[in-house]
């Protein structure tokens, strides 16, 4: 599945959240409830669409850590023999290994991005009608803004995932606190935003996603 389709289930996902969350609120007179359901719409629709698709991120990060190897050394063939050696030594378990880590950050992600795009819109003077461009630069500050907020997670979801399968001395961190602590102190704040901005500029294929979904919504 690619980034494109993940992301586009999202904002599916995201509508029907809404309809849980927004029922009954009126955007004019109770502004911070429609702010509040939309952030919460966002994020429940990223963790929903987690539990499904991290097992493959998962997998994909575990390939990319394992391409730099030599050939004897590489532990996986492909994505397909990576999932089932995973699956086969750690269970579903070991599938899932980071998940706490990464369901925090794509809350945070996906309640911004949702949050401040959906509100944002909606108090313009014609939503509906919205010049397709205004939507656009809309998005694409959003998804900035949520990509820079959420990053330091993604980099301690990186990290983590990064030493599984590491044993004894090899582990570099404890757990997610631990992961967090020894960046802070032997690497400094920035450490959490190294690739910060490149991701930014990898987002913006969600912003035009999130744009396409509103457009086509018009005529369903």
């Amino acid at each position: 599945m690619t980034d494109a389709a993940v992301s586009f289930a999202k904002d599916f996902l995201a509508d029907k959240y809404k309809q849980i969350f927004l029922g009954g609120v009126d955007k004019r007179t109770q502004f911070w409830r429609y702010f509040a359901g939309n952030l919460a719409s966002g994020g429940a629709a990223g963790a929903t669409s987690l539990c499904f698709v991290y097992p493959l991120d998962f997998a994909r990060t575990r390939l990319a850590a394992d391409v730099g190897k030599a050939g004897a050394e590489r532990e996986f063939k492909g994505l397909g023999d990576c999932l089932v050696k995973i699956y086969k030594s750690d269970g579903i378990r070991g599938l899932y290994q980071g998940f706490n880590q990464s369901v925090q950050g794509i809350i945070i992600y996906r309640a911004a991005y949702f949050g401040i795009y959906d509100t944002a819109k909606g108090m313009l003077p014609d939503p509906k009608n919205t010049h397709i461009f205004i939507s656009w630069m809309i998005a694409q500050s959003v998804t900035a803004v949520a990509g820079l907020t959420s990053y330091p997670f993604d980099t301690v979801r990186r990290r983590m995932m990064m030493q599984s399968g590491r044993k004894g001395t090899d582990i570099m961190y404890i757990g997610t606190i631990d992961c967090w602590r020894k960046i802070a102190l032997d690497e400094g704040s920035k450490a959490f935003f190294k690739g910060a901005w490149s991701n930014v500029l990898r987002g913006m294929g969600g912003a035009f996603v999130l744009v396409l979904y509103d457009e086509i919504k018009k005529y369903t």
